[in-house]
C-alpha cells in the first residue's frame, strides 16, 4: 500500500518500542501527514488522521486513569494536571525525543514550515503512533507507551509548577497584593496573517509587569502572565 521501504519503521519499532509490527503499514500510516497523501495520490491513499482521532481517545483515557489511580485529588486539580500532560507542546517534546521525525512523510512544503507548525505534527504523529499501537498490540502496551513518555513528566510538571494556568494564577497573585486585576495589551503585531507573532503586555494598576510573545494572543497572554509571575516572585 505504502510503496515505501518498510525496514527503517520496523527499526524504529524494535528499537523505541522494543517488538516489530506485524502490520507495519499501521506504522507507516501513522507518520503520514495528510499534505504527503496529497502529492502522492497514486502511492500513497492514507494518512494519520484517522489515527491520529484514536490515539487522542486513548491518550486521554490513559492519563485520566492513572491520575484517577494514584491521586487522591479533586476533579478540577486533575483535570489540569492532564491538560498539562496532553497539551500540544508537551506531547510534541515527547515525539521529538522519540527521533521520529526523519521518518514523517509530508510534503516538500511542510517540511519547511514554522517551527510552530512542525511541534502540531509531531503531536499529532504521536497520537497516531498511539493509535497505531493500540490496533497492532492492544490497550496495555498503548498504555504502557504512554506512561513511559507522557505521565512520567508529571513530577517535573508538578515541580516546576507549569500545570497552573499562569493567567489565573497571576490574578489571584495581583489581586492578593495590589488589589487589581490584569490587564492584558497587545504591543506588537508582526508577519504575515498565517504566521503572526503577538507581543503582548499585562499591566496591574497601570504598571507593566512582564510582557510575552505568542503565535496567538491567547499563548502571548499566558507567556505574559508566567513573566508577571517571576516579577512578583510566584515562579
Amino acid at each position: 500500500m505504502s510503496g515505501m521501504p518498510t525496514a527503517p519503521y520496523q527499526e524504529f519499532a524494535k528499537r523505541v518500542l522494543g517488538y516489530e509490527f506485524k502490520n507495519i503499514e499501521l506504522l507507516i500510516t501513522a507518520l503520514t501527514h495528510r499534505s504527503y497523501v496529497n502529492e502522492h495520490k497514486k502511492s500513497a491513499r492514507e494518512h494519520n488522521e484517522r489515527l491520529e482521532f484514536l490515539g487522542d481517545a486513548v491518550l486521554e483515557l490513559a492519563v485520566t486513569d492513572y491520575l484517577f489511580t494514584n491521586y487522591d485529588e479533586q476533579e478540577g486539580i486533575l483535570t489540569s494536571w492532564r491538560a498539562a500532560l496532553v497539551r500540544t507542546e508537551s506531547i510534541g517534546e515527547a515525539g521529538d525525543r522519540l527521533g521520529y521525525e526523519s521518518l514523517l512523510r509530508m510534503s516538500k512544503g511542510e517540511k519547511q514550515g514554522s517551527e510552530r507548525a512542525r511541534q502540531q505534527i509531531l503531536a499529532n504523529s504521536f497520537e497516531a503512533v498511539i493509535g497505531a499501537i493500540y490496533l497492532e498490540r492492544g490497550y496495555k502496551d498503548a498504555e504502557a507507551f504512554i506512561n513511559k513518555h507522557i505521565t512520567a513528566k508529571l513530577d517535573t510538571i508538578l515541580k516546576e509548577g507549569s500545570w497552573r494556568d499562569p493567567k489565573s494564577h497571576l490574578q489571584e497573585v495581583s489581586q492578593r497584593v495590589d488589589g487589581a486585576t490584569p490587564q492584558y495589551k497587545v504591543l506588537e503585531e508582526v508577519g504575515p496573517d498565517h504566521d503572526k507573532l503577538f507581543t503582548l503586555g499585562v499591566y496591574v494598576n497601570g504598571d507593566l509587569k512582564g510582557q510575552g510573545e505568542g503565535h496567538s494572543k491567547q499563548v502571548a497572554q499566558q507567556e505574559a502572565a508566567k513573566a508577571a509571575l517571576k516579577a512578583y516572585g510566584e515562579q
